[in-house]
């Protein structure tokens, strides 16, 4: 069977690309996840929007990762704690269960109710899970010890798995309905004043949201220092019997892994085995992680061939917050959701929202401490 370089979820819808010059309240740079919330909160408020993707519909990261809904940051909560503040990592963690739960309800066809697991591998794992464990309990925050096929760990009931490509794919659809102008294929050249220049066409606009995970610290050099690229690396197989009913965290966080409905596993990872090479702005799939991946594949029990290979750019920060901040007049900046950015992003894309509407944001405030 021959194997497919691209990522197995697919929003199934084309856009065509700027060539004309046009005019905005706001254009909205990227098309994922975090863009297609803000945009969802500005035209219900009856904001002109034009939203542009280098590529199309959850054409970065957001098309291009694991399909976990997971609350919290990227940080495990007792980390966070320490890090934040116990009450403030509360409150963020409460946040993104208010999320998912808002996601379910936009999009329902795209999201499974699973819950997710964190399993750990060895003992030093083991106790870590213990002191998170111990943290979410005392913050009443929804978790279980767990012990089962996949090993040991937590359990966590709230989270969910989903289809990043079709949630993204219905998000766009509503948007164009309220009269949002989306275009693909229109690489942003150059973000000046309040212009924003593709190879064929430009948009004015009073505010600009640059709405990207990987690569943002390459559009604003501002950021450099405080925000990395990576290269995540991911696999699918084909179709088999049903093995696993819920997304996995294994390894730190390392490797994860969900089964979709139809069947196919697919499975990511393996960021530390690549190393320092690794740290690229390259989605070309490399051959180390690859291997370990398949050997991942098969170590968790699954024979099916793999059909699918992959790699996304996401962007780090030193430590784990994301970027959501007005980083020249004007011009906003959201990414660098450090790994886990489908429920953050989110947040920060309607956070975004609200601030250009005059609004208070209570995700921003707990992000800015």
């Amino acid at each position: 069977m021959s194997v497919i370089i691209a990522p197995i979820w697919e929003p199934r819808l084309v856009l065509q690309s700027l060539a004309s010059d046009l005019e905005a309240d706001v254009c909205v740079v990227g098309l994922g996840g975090s863009g297609l919330a803000c945009i969802r909160e500005l035209v219900e408020s009856g904001t002109k929007v034009i939203g542009l993707d280098a590529s199309g519909v959850a054409g970065g990261a957001a098309g291009r990762n694991g399909g976990f809904l997971l609350g919290g940051l990227a940080n495990f909560h007792h980390d966070a704690g320490q890090q934040l503040g116990m009450t403030t990592a509360k409150s963020i963690y409460e946040q993104t269960l208010i999320e998912i739960d808002r996601m379910e309800r936009e999009t329902p066809a795209a999201i499974r109710r699973t819950g997710s697991l964190r399993i750990a591998v060895s003992d030093e794992e083991v106790e870590d899970c213990h002191k998170q464990l111990a943290a979410m309990r005392e913050d009443g925050l929804p978790v279980e010890p767990y012990d089962g096929p996949e090993g040991k760990g937590l359990l966590f009931p709230a989270d969910a798995a989903f289809d990043p490509g079709a949630r993204c794919g219905r998000l766009a659809i509503e948007a164009l309905r309220r009269g949002a102008q989306l275009f693909g294929n229109s690489r942003v050249v150059s973000i000046q004043d309040n212009r924003v220049s593709t190879t064929h066409g430009s948009v004015r606009a009073r505010t600009v949201v640059v709405a990207v995970d990987g690569r943002l610290e390459l559009i604003f050099p501002e950021l450099a220092g405080r925000v990395r690229s990576a290269r995540l690396q991911m696999v699918a197989t084909a179709p088999t019997a049903p093995t696993f009913s819920r997304p996995v965290y294994a390894r730190w966080g390392y490797d994860y892994w969900q089964q979709r409905s139809d069947g196919r596993v697919v499975l990511g990872g393996g960021r530390d085995i690549g190393g320092d090479a690794e740290w690229t702005t390259s989605t070309e799939p490399s051959e180390p992680v690859q291997s370990a991946l398949t050997a991942l594949v098969r170590a968790i029990g699954v024979g099916a061939p793999i059909t699918h290979r992959w790699a996304a750019t996401v962007g780090y920060t030193e430590n784990g917050i994301p970027v959501l901040e007005q980083i020249r007049p004007g011009v906003w900046a959201i990414g660098a959701y450090s790994g886990t950015g489908n429920v953050i992003g989110a947040l920060c894309g309607r956070a975004v929202a609200g601030l250009i509407l005059g609004q208070r944001s209570e995700f921003a405030a707990l992000l800015r401490g």
